[in-house]
């Protein structure tokens, strides 16, 4: 099993401030979907780095970031998740296999 500290992501282009939709892959396959300003925190919290790290993620360590989007607002972004929630799991491959960004 990779050590928490190679599920970082590579560094990402978002700013502070902007509202970022991620899908993380947990150790078990599974698909984690959230929001975010500051990705490189979440990803450390989802990993039990820092506290405050997602119940369904905490027991399903390492994860590793394999989808990220920005949005212009948190409103923009919370549809956005819900959106990408109602996905099923094939078509949230799908979507990790498009990336619409480079993170």
């Amino acid at each position: 099993m990779p050590s928490k500290a190679a599920a970082k992501a590579e560094p990402s282009s978002i700013t502070a401030g902007q509202w970022s939709v991620y899908i993380l892959r947990c150790a078990d396959n599974s698909l984690y979907t959230g929001i975010t300003t500051d990705m490189h925190r979440r990803l450390d919290e989802h990993n039990g780095v820092v506290k405050n790290g997602a119940k369904y993620t905490r027991h399903r360590q390492p994860v590793t970031l394999v989808y990220q989007e920005t949005v212009a607002s948190r409103s923009q972004a919370c549809k956005r998740e819900s959106a990408i929630k109602s996905l099923s799991k094939f078509q949230k491959e799908q979507l990790i296999v498009k990336k619409p960004e480079k993170f």
